[in-house]
């Protein structure tokens, strides 16, 4: 009779347990209801909204393209103080945008 080799797998519980920790951490980060705003990251906007209600909106901070991010970025910040990236393309964040502008030239 031939013997078999059976080879024993090490187990790692704290690994798994460490790993399923961080999964659990990352998708826990990125839940937040609206586009997230990444601090780590080049760019900050990792997702955006086309668009929010104004009556919501405490701030808005329109960063240009430049050498950290190649493209322009629109970040919101909300009454209950959160930030959510705006798509600096749509029409709503344009017409935003503009109406601030012109607030800010009239003063």
């Amino acid at each position: 009779m031939a013997r078999t080799a059976t080879t024993a797998v090490p187990r790692a519980p704290g690994l798994l347990r460490a790993a399923l920790l961080l999964l659990l951490l990352v998708t826990a980060c990125q839940h937040a209801a609206g586009a997230p705003v990444a601090n780590e990251l080049r760019c900050q906007c990792l997702q955006t909204l086309q668009g929010i209600h104004p009556k919501h909106v405490q701030s808005v901070k329109v960063t240009p393209p430049g050498a950290s991010c190649d493209q322009t970025e629109v970040i919101a910040k909300l009454k209950n103080g959160r930030e959510v990236c705006l798509s600096p393309e749509a029409p709503m964040v344009k017409k935003m945008i503009e109406k601030m502008l012109n607030k800010d030239s009239s003063n």
